[in-house]
């Protein structure tokens, strides 16, 4: 049942029951909250269904056994609250997230393989990395100078997690040079992601996005399935911001807006200065298969 009322904001599952979102809370002694010790995922809904929902569940699900997690309900169970909680607030169009933390310790015990974890999940209204209206003249990405991506053996990026130590001090950076957002390297130079999103290059007629120490993005994988499907050369690989700078056309990928170009790379203009054709025609058949049945769930 919609209550549009109660959860026009969002709607929130916490601790068995559904709230509005702006009313969720979570322990203040959840390891999640006290160590970052927690995975989570995130899927959007569109026009009423969701966008490779099996696909998410599929890399939440190997996220938590990552972590040596055991979620205290089913994957099931986890989908029928997240459709519950879009259709509680009855959007169309819809950010939803769903997360899983080593939870709540007894006093005075460290050994997580002992702790219940717990599974928390919400719905809102979509969000984009950047707004539509930057999206159309493009965005300003700086690479970091001062921060490097968080090594991969330490933090493993294929898992998604809330370490954001380094993608918030080189969002600061960003911002002291004028851009919207930042890319990281790692130690050893080469480009690997940003906060919350994938970044891709085109460069000598070869569509180009980082090989490693990154999260492999669903809007990601799409990209790399939709660029074979239009006949795009496209290459997973290492390479430095060298490349970027000599790119024709960059864009980034995420499910908070899908595919978003960069028309401004550390204040310089990247191609024409304006979304380049790989770039709109990637972004026109990304939107189309969010009406399509093989690609979507409806949220009914």
């Amino acid at each position: 049942m919609q209550e549009r009322g109660r959860f026009e904001g969002g709607c929130a599952w916490v601790d068995g029951d559904y709230v509005a979102l702006t009313e969720a809370r979570i322990p203040i002694i959840d390891m999640g909250f006290l160590r970052c010790d927690a995975t989570y995922d995130v899927v959007s809904v569109w026009n009423n269904r969701f966008f490779r929902l099996e696909d998410h569940l599929d890399r939440f699900e190997a996220g938590w056994k990552s972590l040596h997690m055991t979620p205290p309900l089913s994957r099931d169970g986890m989908k029928d609250i997240l459709v519950e909680c879009v259709m509680r607030t009855g959007l169309e169009n819809a950010y939803v997230a769903m997360i899983l933390t080593r939870g709540v310790a007894l006093p005075g015990v460290r050994d997580p393989r002992v702790m219940e974890n717990r599974f928390y999940a919400y719905a809102a209204p979509f969000v984009s990395i950047f707004k539509p209206e930057d999206q159309e003249l493009g965005a300003h990405l700086v690479v970091s100078r001062e921060t490097i991506r968080i090594p991969s053996r330490a933090v493993d990026p294929r898992v998604k997690n809330f370490h954001w130590g380094d993608m918030v001090g080189g969002l600061f950076e960003a911002y002291q040079r004028g851009g919207q957002t930042v890319v990281l390297a790692d130690a050893d130079g080469n480009i690997t992601e940003g906060p919350g999103f994938n970044i891709f290059a085109y460069c000598d007629d070869v569509l180009l996005t980082p090989a490693s120490g990154v999260l492999e993005g669903i809007t990601r994988r799409t990209v790399l399935e939709l660029a074979a499907e239009l006949g795009i050369a496209v290459r997973e690989d290492l390479f430095g911001v060298e490349v970027l700078r000599s790119a024709a056309e960059i864009f980034i990928t995420s499910t908070a807006g899908g595919i978003m170009p960069v028309t401004t790379l550390d204040g310089r203009t990247v191609g024409r200065g304006r979304p380049g054709p790989v770039t709109s025609r990637l972004r026109r058949r990304y939107w189309e298969v969010h009406d399509e049945e093989s690609w979507t769930t409806p949220v009914d």
